[in-house]
């Protein structure tokens, strides 16, 4: 099984990926709204390269408010109009979804940038949406939640921490736990580039000193202090930042490997 992360629009990698006859496991965010790297994404194809880049580093620094002012000067009223439009781009890199995964098999969560409903609907045969599910796969016991943390954004990808304690709990006990976003420790929620420290998930982090799965597999934080941990008797792996470095985990029985693919 291949367990990716943070595709943000990256498909022809991810369709290499998905022609490897692998089963690919992605947690979450497929679609990319804003490339903090480059200012790419739903954004930009709207409203321009250079309002995508203000917007981004104003997100990234948490300056929610200065975020919220530079959209308001640029948009104005034309508020629903501009949210269509957006959705409107994101639907169309969903279809490049169904493109890249066609003919492959996997599962899906979707992460804090992704529209969970649009998503759902993308998936090929071949594919599921697990969110909130348990499956068997090879004799082992998988927990799939996805979605962010809450920001002052509200946006369709969040889960509320009461929600998410709640699908946890739903889950049991699992050997492997996977979600889109990392428990509330430091070093797994540290992004070194930003300097930022992200939130984290502290009904995830419950639940790792809980209920001690063998692995937890997540992604979000793209440049984490540390991209292995462990929480106890849990390991814990960030699969990475699909789109920027094509890394993915691989894992085989007692072993999580590291891969990567252009």
């Amino acid at each position: 099984m291949l367990f990716v992360s943070d595709v943000h629009g990256a498909m022809k990698p991810l369709r290499r990926l998905v022609e490897s006859d692998e089963q690919v496991i992605i947690l979450g965010d497929l679609a990319n709204l804003t490339d903090y790297r480059s200012g790419e994404g739903a954004v930009a194809d709207v409203l321009g390269l250079g309002f995508a880049r203000a917007s981004a580093e104003a997100r990234a620094t948490g300056d929610y408010a200065g975020m919220r002012a530079l959209w308001i000067g640029r948009v104005g009223e034309k508020v629903e109009e501009v949210r269509a439009e957006i959705g409107r781009a994101i639907d169309r890199q969903y279809d490049e979804v169904a493109v890249a995964l066609s003919g492959g098999a996997g599962l899906v969560i979707h992460g804090n940038v992704d529209r969970p409903r649009r998503l759902k609907e993308s998936l090929p045969d071949g594919f599921r949406y697990v969110h909130g599910e348990a499956v068997e796969i090879d004799g082992l016991r998988f927990g799939f939640v996805g979605g962010g943390v809450e920001t002052p954004l509200k946006v369709e990808g969040e889960v509320s921490d009461e929600e998410m304690s709640s699908l946890l709990d739903g889950l049991g006990s699992v050997d492997v736990l996977c979600t889109h976003v990392p428990p509330a420790v430091r070093s797994m929620r540290r992004d070194v580039i930003t300097g930022k420290d992200e939130r984290g998930s502290g009904p995830i982090r419950d639940y790792l000193v809980e209920h001690q799965p063998r692995f937890h597999l997540f992604g979000d934080v793209h440049q984490p202090q540390a991209t292995t941990w462990r929480v106890g008797a849990t390991r814990c792996f960030n699969a990475g930042y699909f789109r920027a470095t094509g890394r993915f985990l691989r894992l085989e029985s007692e072993m999580v490997h590291v891969g990567r693919i252009r």
